[in-house]
């Protein structure tokens, strides 16, 4: 209890000054995304270029250790990218941008919800930076090496699910560091 007590006064102390009104944008981007993705699950949200550029960067890197990891990969790094971010932002002790990047992270994995849910039905569009010859699709493949391919919209529900409550905590967090910025304004 004391360790929380001591973390949240070190919160409140850096937001201590901190303009409220420059980050008020990003919650209220986030909320608007947050409702596209639950209206329409083959939204695209502005952070989905992005999250494509690092997943395909993923399967060049993983692909050194073999097949299904090259394949894995892109999903991997995909999800890693924002955790090293926020985790990067954590130790400089910036946690409204911590919050930017679980909803970075959130983004994410609705993303990859769409593509675990197309693993049987192959109706989104594939790219690759290595041209349209034999594309894998990366779920596609993944579930059937495992033997789980029949699962794959229980899968994205689940991943679905992780998303909302991930970009819920980065609402609530943020909201909550900006509150302790209103409170504490900066001394003139």
């Amino acid at each position: 209890m004391i360790l929380l007590t001591e973390f949240l006064d070190n919160v409140r102390e850096r937001c201590k000054g901190k303009n409220y009104f420059v980050r008020l944008p990003v919650l209220v981007l986030f909320a608007y995304i947050l409702f596209r993705y639950m209206k329409d699950p083959l939204y695209c949200s502005v952070f989905s270029g992005v999250t494509l550029g690092v997943h395909e960067l993923g399967h060049f890197i993983f692909n050194l250790f073999g097949m299904f990891m090259g394949v894995a990969g892109g999903t991997i790094a995909q999800l890693a990218a924002p955790i090293i971010v926020g985790i990067g932002f954590y130790r400089q002790g910036d946690f409204f941008a911590v919050t930017f990047a679980l909803g970075w992270l959130s983004t994410s994995l609705f993303d990859a919800a769409r593509y675990i849910a197309d693993a049987r039905e192959l109706v989104l569009p594939l790219v690759s930076p290595f041209g349209n010859e034999d594309i894998v699709h990366d779920w596609n493949y993944m579930l059937n090496e495992l033997g789980i391919l029949q699962y794959d919209t229980r899968i994205a529900s689940i991943v679905t699910g992780i998303a909302i409550i991930t970009m819920m905590v980065a609402l609530i967090s943020g909201s909550w560091l900006l509150w302790q910025m209103v409170r504490q304004p900066a001394k003139n």
